[in-house]
């Protein structure tokens, strides 16, 4: 993850050096992710200095809160890019944060309906589908994008909550999971994923849009790294992490999760989420040296798994 504290022009940079690593035959990074947070820096600017600094990279947008976002307008950024970097954008959106959503007058008292129907309209304009949805929050009467992409990106939804990971399985492409979890939170999220699928006929219309479930649900995780052989140090580094998970997700401290720890910790962790269930795994390095963070978990990951 390009961290949102970073500067938005060393993002061009860390998106180039980031594709290189691995280039010697060991592990490399597949995705890079992008933040769009009230007052930090927009997803779709991001997703496009780092789509255009490199090649291969699958650029991650995480994520677009709906409240702000006309799903039209949204089809319309993300079909551009698209269009023009195939293959290689993933489409977060969520529900935002409600404190910030509030801070700009878009805080929504229909939250669930409005993320349902604002990825049913993506969805669907993307697809190149002349699209109409008359629901609670959302209208669109018969637009057609003119330029819609070859292969639609995928849109998946950045939830939390049980309500809203049924609702991703229901309509999006895959879920997004916040920083903070581990195995049993993934396990969870996917019986609840797969309950919101199973509401849904594989054949038949999803949602407003009439749409069909789609095929596939990529579940993706962002966790923290932090790689240090001395555990004072990992305390320090990671305790303002800590304190914000545990009141962000409502849970104890000690159960606030983090890939962190000597490298052999912190990458067993790692394993872990996948072990869950976990499809891709999204590394939120901490400190001044994301880069150098990066290295070491690739370098250990690199290692045959060590029986524990």
């Amino acid at each position: 993850m390009f961290d949102r504290d970073q500067r938005p022009e060393e993002l061009a940079s860390f998106a180039a050096e980031l594709e290189g690593l691995g280039a010697d035959g060991g592990p490399r990074v597949d995705d890079l992710w992008v933040v769009e947070d009230l007052a930090w820096a927009g997803s779709v600017a991001s997703a496009t200095l780092a789509l255009a600094s490199t090649e291969r990279l699958r650029v991650g947008i995480g994520i677009s809160p709906a409240p702000l976002r006309n799903p039209a307008l949204l089809a319309m950024e993300l079909a551009t890019l698209a269009r023009v970097f195939p293959g290689r954008l993933v489409a977060g959106v969520g529900h935002g944060a409600s404190e910030w959503m509030a801070q700009v007058g878009a805080a929504s008292p229909t939250k669930l309906a409005l993320l349902e129907e604002t990825i049913e309209a993506v969805r669907g304009l993307l697809t190149g589908a002349t699209t109409s949805v008359a629901g609670r929050t959302v209208r669109i009467d018969g637009v057609t994008l003119v330029h819609p992409p070859a292969v639609a990106p995928p849109v998946v939804a950045g939830v939390v909550r049980p309500r809203s990971l049924e609702l991703s399985g229901r309509v999006a492409d895959g879920t997004v999971m916040a920083e903070g979890q581990g195995p049993r939170a993934v396990e969870a999220a996917l019986n609840a994923i797969a309950k919101g699928r199973a509401s849904v006929s594989a054949d038949g219309p999803s949602g407003t849009s009439g749409l069909s479930r789609p095929s596939a649900h990529e579940l993706i995780i962002f966790t923290h790294l932090y790689v240090d052989d001395d555990p004072a140090r990992v305390a320090t580094a990671t305790a303002p992490v800590v304190a914000e998970y545990t009141q962000w997700l409502g849970i104890p401290p000690q159960d606030v999760f983090l890939a962190a720890g000597e490298a052999t910790t912190a990458t067993a962790r790692i394993r872990s989420l996948w072990e869950a269930g976990a499809d891709t795994v999204v590394l939120r390095p901490v400190g001044d040296d994301p880069l150098g963070q990066v290295r070491a978990a690739l370098a250990e990951l690199g290692e045959p798994a060590r029986s524990r």
